[in-house]
């Protein structure tokens, strides 16, 4: 059985095809800096990569040129788009219509109802499904919502301190996100590790970031609330911020209720500490060439991780292994360095010269020996997670 698995980031689209049970990945590929004048896209087919540069608008263009890729006479691995089973979708947020679902208009109405608790996200999905939907409509599309792998998470970890009833009616709650990132993560400690009695903080860091504490593979805790605007800062969003400072702004800049939340969704965060860029790549590259904000808005992400990563060892009562995942995380030994420095404490040792010398997309443990608990870098594959849950999804249905 052919799975497609379709997983958009805020500015990035990344998709693998799957060969069910097996698991064998046929061909993956993606685009990354979505809207920005210059796209790095890359496909790969039976062994063979292609990498181009050009300007992708959207994601519904991103998905678009998937399916070309796929389909392609030449270097493509299949006849026709027919030959999928089924698209699974690494959706965000429809509220309690959470979970795994096949994806109903009720879903998508869901989910662009409340588009603006996740406006980076929500839209676009909704857009590509209905597109997809209408394109092919006997292939069956699969939304794995983020936010399922949190409803383990306990009431007292869960509810704002708002009146009772607007958790129940209006399903004000700290809902959490990168579901999949944080199921995969957990799933492989526990092969990595021997034992499924683990106590473990997962750290995505990437375009958007989170951290989550799991005990025995199961949510306890995570950094994102209510909006994936929440918990940690991200690439250009704002991350926890005082709703009590929106009356000022409101008087002081002369912008509207709506014009102030979309500034801090898009010109927040990295982008908007640095005033260089939401890639945290171009930042340090900054920070490193003497840029103060471009340093400032390094050490205010570290700290702000570091804040969770100390809350989330009194939740867990210690912890045995922390994992550093997504595109930061696997690949930036200045950030996991900075995260981690001076926790010996906490029996947090890394072992910097394992740390520096990680190539690019290696799953390793980068503590040291004598380190109370385990410190890794583990490459994550949400992708898989949804391709699992898309067939046991269909297979329901």
């Amino acid at each position: 059985m052919k799975v497609l698995v379709a997983n958009l980031g805020s500015t990035s689209f990344k998709y693998r095809l799957y060969d069910l049970p097996s698991e064998t990945q046929l061909a993956r590929g993606g685009i990354d800096r979505i809207g920005m004048a210059a796209s790095a896209c890359f496909v790969e087919i039976n062994g063979q990569k292609q990498e181009s540069t050009l300007p992708v608008a959207d994601h519904a263009a991103a998905v678009g040129m998937c399916l070309e890729q796929l389909t392609h006479p030449q270097h493509g691995c299949l006849k026709s788009v027919e030959e999928v089973a089924a698209i699974g979708f690494k959706a965000v947020f429809a509220g309690n219509m959470s979970g795994v679902r096949v994806v109903t208009d009720e879903l998508l109405k869901k989910m662009e109802d409340l588009s603006d608790i996740a406006p980076a996200h929500n839209p676009m999905y909704a857009k590509a499904m209905r597109q997809l939907r209408s394109a092919f409509p006997k292939l069956p599309l699969v939304a794995a919502l983020e936010t399922g792998f949190h409803e383990t998470i306990p009431p007292e970890n869960r509810l704002y301190a708002i009146p009772y009833e607007w958790s129940e009616e209006f399903e004000i709650k700290r809902w959490g996100y990168h579901g999949a990132s944080h199921r995969y993560l957990n799933t492989r400690m526990v092969q990595l590790l021997g034992r499924g009695d683990l106590k473990v903080i997962t750290c995505h860091l990437g375009g958007s970031n989170s951290l989550c504490a799991a005990r025995d593979g199961k949510s306890q805790a995570t950094s994102m609330g209510m909006s994936p605007q929440t918990g940690l800062l991200h690439n250009n969003r704002v991350g926890d911020f005082d709703p009590y400072a929106l009356p000022i702004l409101l008087r002081k800049t002369g912008r509207t209720l709506e014009q102030l939340l979309e500034d801090l969704s898009s010109k927040g965060g990295l982008l908007g500490l640095s005033g260089v860029s939401q890639d945290a790549r171009d930042v340090e590259e900054a920070a490193a060439k003497g840029n103060a904000r471009a340093q400032l808005a390094l050490d205010v992400f570290v700290a702000s991780i570091r804040q969770y990563l100390g809350a989330y060892l009194t939740v867990l009562g210690g912890a045995d292994a922390i994992v550093f995942s997504a595109g930061i995380g696997e690949n930036s030994s200045l950030i996991r360095a900075a995260v981690c420095k001076n926790m010996e404490w906490a029996g947090i040792e890394l072992d910097l010269a394992k740390n520096s010398s990680l190539p690019r997309g290696s799953e390793s443990r980068i503590s040291t020996d004598s380190s109370r608990v385990q410190v890794w870098v583990v490459p994550t594959n949400e992708e898989l997670v949804v391709a699992r849950q898309t067939v046991e999804a269909i297979g329901k249905k």
